[in-house]
Protein backbone atom coordinates (compact mmCIF):
# COMPACT_ATOMS: atom_id res chain seq x y z
CA UNK A 1 0.00 0.00 0.00
CA UNK A 2 1.89 3.17 -1.10
CA UNK A 3 1.83 5.57 1.66
CA UNK A 4 2.94 9.19 2.66
CA UNK A 5 5.74 9.55 4.86
CA UNK A 6 5.34 11.42 7.62
CA UNK A 7 8.54 14.05 8.50
CA UNK A 8 10.28 12.96 11.74
CA UNK A 9 11.25 9.54 13.49
CA UNK A 10 7.40 8.35 14.13
CA UNK A 11 5.91 9.37 17.49
CA UNK A 12 2.38 8.64 18.27
CA UNK A 13 -0.83 9.32 17.49
CA UNK A 14 -4.09 9.96 19.85
CA UNK A 15 -7.10 9.87 18.23
CA UNK A 16 -11.13 10.46 18.88
CA UNK A 17 -12.98 8.24 16.62
CA UNK A 18 -16.93 6.75 16.77
CA UNK A 19 -17.14 3.22 16.26
CA UNK A 20 -18.38 3.09 13.01
CA UNK A 21 -14.69 3.15 12.15
CA UNK A 22 -13.00 0.20 14.47
CA UNK A 23 -13.36 -2.79 12.21
CA UNK A 24 -11.34 -0.21 9.32
CA UNK A 25 -8.69 1.10 11.64
CA UNK A 26 -7.93 -2.70 13.42
CA UNK A 27 -7.18 -3.24 9.54
CA UNK A 28 -5.25 -0.35 8.76
CA UNK A 29 -3.44 0.98 11.67
CA UNK A 30 -1.03 -1.66 11.63
CA UNK A 31 -0.22 -1.40 7.97
CA UNK A 32 0.09 2.49 9.21
CA UNK A 33 2.74 2.36 11.24
CA UNK A 34 4.70 -0.42 9.52
CA UNK A 35 4.99 1.84 7.11
CA UNK A 36 5.52 5.20 8.80
CA UNK A 37 6.79 4.55 12.34
CA UNK A 38 4.17 6.04 13.48
CA UNK A 39 1.69 4.45 16.61
CA UNK A 40 -1.98 5.63 16.68
CA UNK A 41 -4.13 5.12 19.71
CA UNK A 42 -7.71 5.29 19.01
CA UNK A 43 -10.51 6.00 21.81
CA UNK A 44 -14.00 5.29 20.69
CA UNK A 45 -17.18 6.95 21.75
CA UNK A 46 -20.18 8.41 20.18
CA UNK A 47 -19.70 11.27 19.11
CA UNK A 48 -21.87 13.11 21.77
CA UNK A 49 -19.94 11.55 24.85
CA UNK A 50 -16.28 12.89 22.88
CA UNK A 51 -17.49 16.52 22.98
CA UNK A 52 -18.10 16.23 26.12
CA UNK A 53 -14.89 14.99 27.09
CA UNK A 54 -13.19 17.95 25.31
CA UNK A 55 -15.44 20.10 26.93
CA UNK A 56 -14.08 19.15 30.38
CA UNK A 57 -10.36 19.34 29.01
CA UNK A 58 -9.57 15.87 27.54
CA UNK A 59 -8.00 16.53 23.75
CA UNK A 60 -5.92 14.55 20.93
CA UNK A 61 -4.25 14.75 18.23
CA UNK A 62 -7.16 14.15 15.64
CA UNK A 63 -10.73 13.46 15.83
CA UNK A 64 -12.83 11.46 12.74
CA UNK A 65 -16.51 11.75 13.82
CA UNK A 66 -19.99 12.99 12.37
CA UNK A 67 -19.61 15.90 10.42
CA UNK A 68 -21.60 18.22 13.11
CA UNK A 69 -19.53 17.37 15.93
CA UNK A 70 -16.06 18.18 14.02
CA UNK A 71 -17.86 21.54 12.80
CA UNK A 72 -18.80 22.40 15.96
CA UNK A 73 -15.28 21.57 17.59
CA UNK A 74 -14.02 24.09 14.49
CA UNK A 75 -16.14 27.08 15.81
CA UNK A 76 -14.49 26.61 19.14
CA UNK A 77 -11.37 26.86 18.01
CA UNK A 78 -10.22 23.32 19.30
CA UNK A 79 -10.18 21.53 15.56
CA UNK A 80 -7.77 23.37 12.64
CA UNK A 81 -11.01 24.52 10.26
CA UNK A 82 -8.46 23.64 7.32
CA UNK A 83 -7.85 20.39 8.58
CA UNK A 84 -10.83 19.08 7.69
CA UNK A 85 -11.36 16.49 5.85
CA UNK A 86 -15.19 14.13 4.53
CA UNK A 87 -13.62 10.08 4.74
CA UNK A 88 -16.91 8.16 4.53
CA UNK A 89 -20.20 8.21 4.57
CA UNK A 90 -22.66 5.49 6.34
CA UNK A 91 -26.29 4.53 7.04
CA UNK A 92 -28.22 3.14 10.08
CA UNK A 93 -29.32 -0.76 9.60
CA UNK A 94 -30.99 -3.33 11.58
CA UNK A 95 -29.16 -6.75 12.88
CA UNK A 96 -30.11 -10.05 14.21
CA UNK A 97 -28.13 -13.04 15.55
CA UNK A 98 -26.31 -15.06 13.11
CA UNK A 99 -28.55 -17.78 11.66
CA UNK A 100 -31.92 -15.73 13.56
CA UNK A 101 -34.69 -15.43 11.42
CA UNK A 102 -34.48 -11.77 9.23
CA UNK A 103 -37.18 -9.84 9.47
CA UNK A 104 -38.62 -8.00 6.52
CA UNK A 105 -37.43 -4.55 6.90
CA UNK A 106 -38.30 -3.06 3.01
CA UNK A 107 -41.09 -0.42 3.69
CA UNK A 108 -42.66 1.58 6.49
CA UNK A 109 -45.02 -0.83 7.35
CA UNK A 110 -42.80 -3.48 7.67
CA UNK A 111 -40.54 -2.08 9.66
CA UNK A 112 -42.98 -1.12 12.27
CA UNK A 113 -43.96 -4.48 12.55
CA UNK A 114 -40.77 -5.89 12.57
CA UNK A 115 -40.03 -3.57 15.92
CA UNK A 116 -43.83 -4.74 17.37
CA UNK A 117 -42.38 -8.30 16.86
CA UNK A 118 -39.52 -7.98 18.32
CA UNK A 119 -39.27 -8.88 22.18
CA UNK A 120 -36.26 -6.90 22.76
CA UNK A 121 -34.47 -4.11 20.75
CA UNK A 122 -30.75 -3.01 20.90
CA UNK A 123 -29.73 0.62 20.78
CA UNK A 124 -27.66 2.98 22.09
CA UNK A 125 -28.54 5.99 24.34
CA UNK A 126 -25.57 8.70 23.31
CA UNK A 127 -24.59 7.39 19.82
CA UNK A 128 -25.82 9.41 16.70
CA UNK A 129 -27.97 6.00 15.48
CA UNK A 130 -29.39 5.50 18.89
CA UNK A 131 -30.97 9.66 18.80
CA UNK A 132 -32.24 8.90 15.23
CA UNK A 133 -33.82 5.55 16.39
CA UNK A 134 -35.09 7.58 19.52
CA UNK A 135 -36.95 9.92 16.70
CA UNK A 136 -38.06 7.18 14.35
CA UNK A 137 -40.18 5.21 16.64
CA UNK A 138 -41.68 8.82 17.72
CA UNK A 139 -42.28 9.43 14.08
CA UNK A 140 -44.29 5.55 13.91
CA UNK A 141 -45.81 6.36 17.02
CA UNK A 142 -44.53 3.29 18.57
CA UNK A 143 -42.02 5.18 20.82
CA UNK A 144 -43.36 3.62 24.26
CA UNK A 145 -43.76 0.29 23.06
CA UNK A 146 -40.34 0.40 21.86
CA UNK A 147 -38.73 2.22 25.02
CA UNK A 148 -40.51 -0.64 27.31
CA UNK A 149 -38.37 -3.48 25.47
CA UNK A 150 -35.45 -1.29 24.51
CA UNK A 151 -32.19 -2.73 25.80
CA UNK A 152 -29.34 -0.13 25.78
CA UNK A 153 -25.58 1.29 26.08
CA UNK A 154 -24.57 4.52 25.66
CA UNK A 155 -22.22 3.50 23.07
CA UNK A 156 -19.84 1.00 21.70
CA UNK A 157 -21.04 -2.05 19.34
CA UNK A 158 -24.22 -2.70 20.17
CA UNK A 159 -24.97 -6.02 18.22
CA UNK A 160 -22.94 -7.86 21.06
CA UNK A 161 -26.14 -7.23 23.07
CA UNK A 162 -27.87 -9.51 20.27
CA UNK A 163 -25.02 -11.95 19.78
CA UNK A 164 -24.81 -12.55 23.88
CA UNK A 165 -28.63 -13.45 24.02
CA UNK A 166 -29.95 -10.06 25.55
CA UNK A 167 -31.99 -8.49 22.70
CA UNK A 168 -33.44 -9.82 19.31
CA UNK A 169 -32.55 -6.70 17.42
CA UNK A 170 -29.77 -4.17 17.04
CA UNK A 171 -30.36 -1.01 15.22
CA UNK A 172 -27.01 0.94 14.93
CA UNK A 173 -24.95 2.36 11.87
CA UNK A 174 -24.00 -0.51 9.08
CA UNK A 175 -20.24 -1.06 10.32
CA UNK A 176 -20.58 -1.22 13.76
CA UNK A 177 -23.06 -3.94 12.83
CA UNK A 178 -20.78 -5.82 10.32
CA UNK A 179 -18.21 -5.58 12.77
CA UNK A 180 -19.70 -7.81 15.73
CA UNK A 181 -18.85 -11.35 14.54
CA UNK A 182 -22.13 -13.37 15.42
CA UNK A 183 -24.46 -10.81 14.18
CA UNK A 184 -26.19 -11.31 10.63
CA UNK A 185 -26.92 -7.74 8.93
CA UNK A 186 -30.81 -7.55 7.76
CA UNK A 187 -30.48 -4.19 6.29
CA UNK A 188 -30.61 -0.87 6.10
CA UNK A 189 -33.64 1.37 7.35
CA UNK A 190 -36.30 2.31 5.03
CA UNK A 191 -35.80 5.46 3.47
CA UNK A 192 -37.59 7.55 4.60
CA UNK A 193 -36.29 6.94 8.06
CA UNK A 194 -32.69 6.64 6.92
CA UNK A 195 -29.88 8.78 8.39
CA UNK A 196 -26.31 9.26 6.20
CA UNK A 197 -23.76 10.16 8.61
CA UNK A 198 -20.85 12.16 7.11
CA UNK A 199 -17.40 10.78 8.86
CA UNK A 200 -15.05 13.62 9.05
CA UNK A 201 -12.42 14.23 10.12
CA UNK A 202 -9.59 17.23 11.62
CA UNK A 203 -6.84 17.99 13.29
CA UNK A 204 -6.73 19.25 17.29
CA UNK A 205 -5.42 22.67 17.34
CA UNK A 206 -3.29 22.02 20.11
CA UNK A 207 -1.86 19.06 18.56
CA UNK A 208 1.92 19.01 18.86
CA UNK A 209 1.80 15.79 16.01
CA UNK A 210 0.12 17.62 13.20
CA UNK A 211 2.12 16.29 10.62
CA UNK A 212 2.21 12.71 12.00
CA UNK A 213 -2.03 13.72 11.83
CA UNK A 214 -1.69 14.78 7.99
CA UNK A 215 0.09 11.45 7.48
CA UNK A 216 -2.70 9.69 8.49
CA UNK A 217 -5.23 11.13 6.54
CA UNK A 218 -3.56 10.91 3.52
CA UNK A 219 -2.84 7.17 4.33
CA UNK A 220 -6.78 7.11 4.91
CA UNK A 221 -7.14 8.49 1.54
CA UNK A 222 -5.59 5.87 -0.62
CA UNK A 223 -7.40 3.89 -3.02
CA UNK A 224 -6.26 1.21 -1.29
CA UNK A 225 -7.78 2.44 2.35
CA UNK A 226 -10.78 2.87 0.11
CA UNK A 227 -11.33 -0.61 -0.31
CA UNK A 228 -11.44 -1.31 3.33
CA UNK A 229 -13.72 1.39 3.89
CA UNK A 230 -15.80 -0.07 1.71
CA UNK A 231 -15.74 -3.55 2.53
CA UNK A 232 -16.74 -2.68 6.09
CA UNK A 233 -19.90 -1.05 5.00
CA UNK A 234 -18.85 2.61 4.61
CA UNK A 235 -18.54 4.54 1.78
CA UNK A 236 -15.36 6.53 0.80
CA UNK A 237 -15.82 10.25 -0.02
Amino acid sequence: MATPQAEGPGGNLRLFSGNSTRAVFAELFPEFERVTGIRVTPDYDPAQVVLKRVATGETADLAILGQAAIDALAGKGMIVPESRRTLARCGVGIGVRAGAPKPDVSSADAFKRALLDAKSIAHTSEGASGIHFSGVVQRLGIADVVRAKAVTNPGGLIGELVVAGKADLAIQQIPELMAVPGIDLVGPLPQEFQNISVLTAGIFADSRQAVAAQALLEFLATPAAARVFRAKGLEPA
